[in-house]
This record gives structure tokens, sequence and C-alpha cells, in this order.
């Protein structure tokens, strides 16, 4: 008897053979997705404010969770990956002249971590309502998918500031990462209230190479993302550490020194190799990806793309520890043919059945 998508992706965290290696998109924009449904995706970002402004608020999100279930329906995903959605519009509020923003960077960073001790809980729980009408619905249409949520916090990606002052005054830059952990645990109970059960943590720390030291990464990042895991496993859930770019000067810190399940957003272009990290640590971790969204996705031919698909499920293959994605977003770079050849290649390599008409 096959396995539900819930134990398939059960099976393959704990390093257990699945029936099928199971798969799902990270991020699934427009124009793909709106080909795919046949109407305009209410989970692309662009849609939104024209979506509200048609349904209200609530009915939108009510949308973007039926066209969610909808693509992972017809595409047989076993797994989602949902962000919180907007919060309902709001009048603006007055607001008073803001101070001058500092010209020290280091200045800039300590009124960022000023500002953040005293923010509101992140996400909000009006942002949590697609969880809940997910979960509603699956429960109409018989499915049971789990559901990955973010909680990346701890990245430098694009912070000039925070990268700066980790030079110049670290216990500033400490004092930013203990403010995200405390964040982060924050978003997991609030995540964890409304069935979350995979946490994504972390966030991206490199590209080419590393935009931070091998021993800030230790020092500052890695205990945070550790004590996030830490409590997600104390729930029950599956931690899944996520960053872009050539990890492995810290690779055993970002896998065991987080004490994360999973790695997310394996970047083959940055010299990630799906194959040598599941010889290497294939027995503790279970690789997301890591089809190459950005160059073989976007501007191979269709038939590049099936034998890279097929090439990534040979290397993931054996004992779990491999669900299949895109090592990123799914964007208008990516032509339609070529999103149907990574459909039909999976489908092919396992024997699944045929969804799309």
């Amino acid at each position: 008897m096959p396995m539900t998508s819930r134990e398939r992706v059960t099976a393959a965290l704990s390093h257990r053979q699945p029936d099928r290696t199971p798969w799902f998109e990270y991020v699934l924009l427009s124009p793909v997705a709106d080909q795919l449904l046949g109407r305009t995706y209410a989970g692309e970002p662009a849609h939104w404010p024209a979506l509200v402004a048609e349904l209200g608020w609530e009915d939108a999100v009510r949308r973007e969770a039926t066209d969610r279930l909808d693509l992972a329906e017809k595409l047989g995903h076993d797994l989602l990956y949902v962000v919180p959605n907007p919060p309902p519009p709001r009048p603006a509020a007055p607001k008073s002249p803001a101070p001058p923003w500092p010209d020290d960077p280091v200045e800039r960073l300590l009124l960022r971590n000023e500002q953040r001790r005293h923010a509101a809980p992140w996400p909000a729980d009006d942002s949590l309502l697609i969880y809940r009408i997910l979960r509603d619905e699956m429960r109409r249409r018989d499915l049971d998918l789990p559901i990955l949520a973010p909680a990346y916090v701890h990245g430098v990606w694009t912070d000039v500031d925070l990268l700066t002052t980790i030079g110049l005054a670290p216990e500033v830059a400490r004092e930013h990462f203990a403010l995200a952990t405390r964040v982060a645990l924050g978003a997991v109970e609030q995540y964890l209230s409304v069935g979350i059960d995979q946490f994504g943590v972390g966030g991206d720390f490199a590209g080419t190479r590393l935009l931070l030291s091998p021993a800030a990464y230790r020092d500052l990042i890695v205990p945070g993302v550790r004590a996030v895991s830490r409590r997600i496993h104390q729930a029950g859930g599956w931690a899944v550490n996520a960053s872009d770019g050539d990890l492995w000067p810290v690779i055993e810190d970002f896998l065991f020194g987080c004490e994360v399940d999973g790695y997310l957003e394996i970047d083959s272009h940055a010299g990630m190799d799906l194959g040598r990290l599941k010889a290497l640590y294939g027995d503790r971790t279970t690789f997301y990806g890591n089809l190459d969204c950005g160059n073989t996705l976007s501007f191979a031919t269709p038939n590049e793309v099936r034998r890279h698909v097929l090439d990534c499920l040979e290397a993931g293959a054996g004992n779990g520890g491999h669900v299949l994605c895109a090592s990123n977003a799914i964007t208008a770079s990516v032509p339609l043919e070529n999103y149907l050849a990574v459909v039909g290649a999976y489908r092919e390599f396992t024997g699944s059945p045929r969804c799309l008409p």
C-alpha cells in the first residue's frame, strides 16, 4: 500500500526508505503557478493588493490557501512551504517625524536592537490565519500534507550594517543575534499553536564564499540556531536549516552544531553537490533539493532539465534523507515547459501517478 504524504516525509526525515522520494516546491511563483492553475495565483505577492481589493482580506487569505492546495494536488506534492499571510489592511496611524538615522553603522544596529527589544511578537496572530484555513481545508479534502513554516532570522545577507558591526563591535552584533533568537523562539511557539511541525531556521550567510568568518559563524549564529532547534525537537518537530551559497567551510557547524534535521536551499551552482553531501552526512541529515533553479531550470532545454532531475534523484536515493525540490524559487525565469519537464522526470523516476492533465 502506498504511503501517505506525511508517512513519506517522516520516513525521509527519519532515514527510513520511503515508498518514493517525497517532493514539493519551496517557492513556486507566477507565471508558472498561474499557468498550472489556469488562473491568477493568490500566493504571488504581486497579486495580493488587487486580490484583497476584489475579495476582502479574509477571502483573499482563503483563496491563497485554496490555490496552494490545488497546486499541491495537481502536482502530487507531499509537503507545503507556507509563509504567514499579510495582516489585514489598517488605517495608517499618524506618525511623528522620525529622529535622524545615525551615520555610523554600529549606532544604526544599536538602534535596530532597541527597536527589536520592544517589537510585537512575530508573526502576529492574524498572520496565522492561512495555517488555520489550510488545516481545515485539508481535513475537508482528506489530505494530510506537512507544512514547513519560516523562522529565518539569523541570516546576514545584504545586511551591511550587521556585517560591519561584526568586525567593529562584536558585542553589539552578539546582542542582535540574541534578540533574533528570541524572535525565532516566539515564532516557533506561534507556529506550534496552529499545528506546524517543520520549521525553517537560520538564514542566508554565504554566496560564492562565506560573508563572515567561520569563527564568527560558530560564535554568533550557531548557538542561537541550536537553541531554536532544541525547542523544536522538544515539541516533536523538525528543524530545517537554510542558506544559499558555498557552506563547505562550516558545513558541520551548519548541520550538527546547529542540531538541525534538514538542509534547504542547497546551492549546486556554489559547489554544494548533493551526492557528496549525501555520502558524507546522509545518515544524519535530510537534504531538501537541489535542483538548480537559477541556471538549469531557467536556461537549459527540457531534455537537459529531465536529466538534471534524474541525476538529482539518483544522488539523493537510499535510506531516505532526501526531499526533492528546487534550490530556491521557481520564478518568471523558469519556462513552463522546463517545469513540466521536472514533473515528468520525477514521475518517470518514482513511478508516481500522473496528476496534471
